[in-house]
C-alpha cells in the first residue's frame, strides 16, 4: 500500500504538502496539487482510516447545521436525525452546532457567518434559493469548508453533495396521484411555502408537467404561506372564496393543518381532493379523517443524519460521496398504509 512518504518522494515535495492536498487545506500551487493527485490516483492510495479517526479526536472538529423553517413541524423530524448523528460524532470530539431560521435571506446569511466565526470545519444547510447564498457556499469552499445541502438544493453552487427528495419527480408523483384519485374536470389550487425555496418551485414544476399531460387537471391559482399555519388558514380561506370552482388542493410544503382547517370551516371537505407532503401528526390526523387523500414522505431522519456523516468522512479521510445527489425514497402514504 502506498504511503504519504512515497507520494511525496515521487512528487518531489514534502510530506506536509501532500497532507495539505489530501486534506484540502489549500496553500498549494495548483500545478503541484494536480501532480500529487495524479500520483495518488495512479498508486490507488487509500488513507489509514483507523489512524485518521484517532487523529481527528485531537482536532475537536465542529460541524455547522443551518435549517430553514423555524417553527415548522417537519424540520423537527430532520433535527432528530441531526441530533442522533451529533451524539454519535461526539465520541470523536466532533461538535455539531445548529442554527434554524425563518424563510429569510438575511437570517440565513447571519447564521452562516455566526457558525464560521465559531470555527466550523464543514456546513450542512437547507439553502434559501438566492445568489447571495450560492456565493457564500462557494466562498466557504474556497476557504476549505465543505458544504452539503439537505432537504432543498441550490443550483450552480460548489457544494459537495445534496441529500433529499428529487423535487421534480416528487411533483410528478403528486400529479400522478391527483390523476388517479379524481375524475372529470379537476381545478387545483396550489398552496406552497416560498417561491425562494427550490424544492417548492420544482415540485410545482413537476406537478404542472403532469397536469398538462393529462389535460383534465387545471391549475387555478398558487399561493405561498411561508410554512405558517395561521397564514395558510387565511390564504386558503381567501383562495376558496375567490375560486369556488376549486375541487382539489396540492400542498407543496408546510401549512397543511391551517389549510385543511380552512377547507373544513368552509364546508368544502366533502368535495375536495388533497395531496400533501410528509407525515407529521396533524397530517396523519386529516388522512385518518379522509380529508387528505395521500401524502408523499421524504425520510427526514436520513436528511438530518447523512449530511453530517458525509462531512465527517470527507474531513477525516478526504473521500467524497459516491454520488453528488443522494435522493431519498419517495414514500406514498394513504389511510390504508399509515
Amino acid at each position: 500500500m502506498a504511503t504519504i512518504k512515497e507520494i511525496a518522494h515521487l512528487a518531489g515535495v514534502s510530506r506536509g504538502t501532500v497532507d495539505r492536498v489530501l486534506n484540502h487545506r489549500g496553500c498549494v500551487n495548483p500545478q503541484t496539487e494536480q501532480r500529487i493527485l495524479e500520483i495518488v490516483q495512479a498508486l490507488d492510495y487509500k488513507p489509514n482510516k483507523a489512524g485518521i479517526v484517532l487523529a481527528v479526536r485531537k482536532k475537536n472538529l465542529k460541524l455547522g447545521v443551518v435549517l430553514l423553517g423555524l417553527g415548522t413541524v417537519f424540520y423537527n423530524d430532520i433535527l432528530i436525525g441531526v441530533r442522533n448523528k451529533a451524539q454519535e460524532l461526539s465520541e470523536y470530539n466532533c461538535a455539531v452546532l445548529v442554527r434554524q431560521t425563518e424563510y429569510d435571506l438575511d437570517q440565513q446569511l447571519n447564521a452562516i457567518d455566526e457558525l464560521v466565526a465559531e470555527g466550523i470545519s464543514g456546513l450542512a444547510i437547507s439553502p434559501y434559493n438566492d445568489n447571495a447564498i450560492r456565493e457564500k457556499i462557494n466562498a466557504l469552499c474556497d476557504r476549505g469548508i465543505p458544504v452539503v445541502t439537505l432537504n432543498t438544493d441550490i443550483e450552480n453552487s460548489r457544494r459537495i453533495a445534496y441529500i433529499g427528495c428529487h423535487f421534480y419527480r416528487s411533483g410528478e408523483t403528486a400529479g400522478g396521484l391527483m390523476h388517479l384519485m379524481t375524475h372529470g374536470e379537476v381545478y387545483v389550487g396550489i398552496i406552497s411555502g416560498s417561491q425562494n425555496i427550490l424544492c417548492h418551485t420544482e415540485r410545482i414544476a413537476g406537478f404542472s408537467h403532469m397536469a398538462d399531460s393529462y389535460g383534465n387537471i387545471r391549475i387555478v391559482d398558487t399561493i405561498n404561506n411561508n410554512d405558517d399555519e395561521n397564514e395558510s388558514y387565511s390564504l386558503t380561506t381567501a383562495l376558496l372564496a375567490r375560486h369556488p370552482e376549486i375541487n382539489a388542493l396540492y400542498f407543496t410544503a408546510g401549512g397543511v393543518y391551517g389549510g385543511c382547517k380552512a377547507v373544513m370551516d368552509a364546508g368544502r371537505h366533502k368535495d375536495m381532493t388533497i395531496i400533501t407532503y410528509d407525515i407529521v401528526n396533524t397530517t396523519r390526523e386529516y388522512i385518518e379523517k379522509g380529508l387528505i387523500a395521500a401524502t408523499i414522505c421524504q425520510q427526514p431522519f436520513i436528511q438530518g443524519s447523512k449530511p453530517l456523516a458525509i462531512l465527517f468522512t470527507y474531513l477525516t479521510t478526504g473521500e467524497l460521496p459516491t454520488s453528488e445527489n443522494d435522493y431519498v425514497n419517495i414514500d406514498i402514504r394513504i389511510k390504508e398504509n399509515l
